[in-house]
């Protein structure tokens, strides 16, 4: 019963109570950059999904045998490999518009902080099956935010929701798909968050 307790915990604190972007602030470079409509957003968050639990998978099951002096520099050519994989599916199965909108930020996945954070902190130190549980929940999580943060953005900004048009009389505010836009969109977010955790009686 604790086992499935513990499981449990490693996937669902991700979602909300350790979400790398509006919790650890990790990940903002593509959550400014690309969350321009919704499809970018799910597109993003997907692959982000794929490298993270494949990542923490692979490395969780290595963990004893890379030596702690060259670990990161392990951990990233373990998370380019992924990374690299997955451009290229995404480059096969996607509409091209979504792979010209995504760019570079595919690639720099890489990168990405928020990867780089679970494979040290957690992936490195557990086993594989709670590496992959733990994977999939932050990159849920994250998923869950890029789409919060992509959604408001399209509605106001262009008036459409997954492309489609949610009125003929609303004028779009052009102000919130350009980088002033994702900071206010972001800002007003992390606000609520931190403002629900005050509710709670938790500290921020």
């Amino acid at each position: 019963m604790k086992k499935e307790h513990t499981i449990r915990e490693d996937f669902t604190k991700g979602l909300l109570a350790q979400n790398p972007l509006f919790v650890a602030l990790l990940g903002m470079c593509p959550a400014l950059a690309v969350t321009t409509s919704v499809e970018n957003g799910l597109a993003m968050g997907m692959a982000v999904v794929l490298v993270m639990v494949l990542s923490n998978m692979i490395i969780s099951s290595m963990r004893n045998l890379i030596p702690k002096e060259v670990r990161i520099p392990c951990f990233i050519i373990v998370i380019a490999a992924f990374v690299t994989m997955v451009e290229l599916l995404m480059k096969a199965y996607l509409p091209p518009e979504i792979n010209e909108s995504l760019g570079i930020f595919i690639p720099l996945i890489v990168v990405n902080c928020a990867i780089l954070y679970r494979v040290e902190d957690f992936a490195s130190k557990h086993g594989v099956f709670r590496s992959a549980v733990d994977g999939l929940g932050m990159g849920l999580g994250f998923t869950i935010a890029l789409v919060m943060l992509s959604a408001i953005r399209e509605v106001v900004g262009v008036g459409t929701i997954f492309g489609i048009k949610i009125s003929e009389s609303y004028e779009p505010a052009s102000v919130m798909i350009m980088a002033p836009g994702a900071f206010l969109v972001l800002g007003l977010l992390l606000a609520y968050f931190n403002w629900r955790k005050l509710q709670r009686g938790e500290m921020i």
